[in-house]
């Protein structure tokens, strides 16, 4: 389970980059009930700002300015120093994306991509630790990579964050999908999975791995009728897991794919 305890190689932030940032916060708003806040001294243009849930931060929301890039949620894990963690990163053949930067006095920042192209990012916190609230019905709850080289991806993700690894067989012969912890903790705090697919079935990328967040919710069938109502499109699902629980992998108006969960009761 993910917690806001935030230790090193876990989960701390994420945000989504969006061409459109008004559409972006309507549409999260119907499917998971977020209210949007733009930052102060945005203005009309609402080119930024935080989603939450019941006034706790959950996400961030940015005009997305890269060119060519895809519209993307992107995770960030935590980290004690981000200028070692880039070190590693480089080291591990990874690419520096954005040199560890600072965000005045709030933390540093970092982002990535991993051997084979799989995107993420690296929180330093300084006195932002980062979301507010997490494992909770509209707040991230798992993270996950898919990725055309399994052992590739645990070996680089492994020297760069510490992770532990345990492997578990997919039904009706789905494959195998990894789980992640991080060092030196009990499995219970399991944060996420990664799982290798054919180059053929990562359409979104053109083949690269990618990182993708799966928001809690509490009926998934109701979450998924929002996606369709609100422009959205479903890729897969909803599927029921046995001892995870009821999820669909999801697509927004601008095709940035997330996933969302009913858990089964605990």
């Amino acid at each position: 389970m993910i917690t806001t305890d935030f230790v090193p190689g876990s989960p701390c932030w994420l945000d989504l980059g969006a061409p459109d940032v008004p559409a972006a916060a309507a549409f999260y708003g119907a499917v998971l009930g977020w209210d949007y806040e733009p930052m102060s001294g945005g203005g009309e243009d609402m080119e930024g700002g935080m989603f939450r849930k019941d006034g706790k931060i959950v996400a961030g929301l940015g005009k997305l300015t890269e060119k060519g890039a895809r519209s993307a949620w992107m995770i960030y894990y935590s980290v004690t120093d981000a200028d070692a963690t880039t070190e590693a990163v480089e080291r591990g053949g990874g690419t520096v994306r954005v040199a560890p930067t600072d965000l005045d006095e709030w933390g540093r920042m970092a982002q990535y991509s991993d051997p084979l192209g799989g995107q993420f990012a690296v929180w330093q916190p300084g006195t932002n630790k980062g979301v507010d609230l997490v494992d909770a019905p509209g707040s991230l709850s798992w993270t996950e990579l898919y990725t055309t080289d399994a052992a590739a991806a645990r070996e680089f993700y492994g020297s760069v964050f510490g992770w532990q690894y345990s492997d578990m067989e997919m039904p009706g012969g789905g494959g195998t999908y990894t789980l992640i912890t991080p060092a030196g903790l009990p499995q219970e705090r399991m944060q996420g999975g990664l799982m290798e697919l054919p180059r053929d079935n990562l359409a979104l990328t053109d083949g690269r791995p990618y990182w993708h967040p799966v928001f809690d919710v509490v009926d998934c069938d109701a979450a998924i009728a929002k996606v369709g109502e609100n422009g959205g499109s479903v890729q897969m699902g909803p599927d029921d897991a046995e001892d995870v629980g009821r999820l669909a992998v999801c697509l927004d108006p601008s095709d940035a794919d997330f996933v969302v969960l009913t858990p089964t009761p605990k």
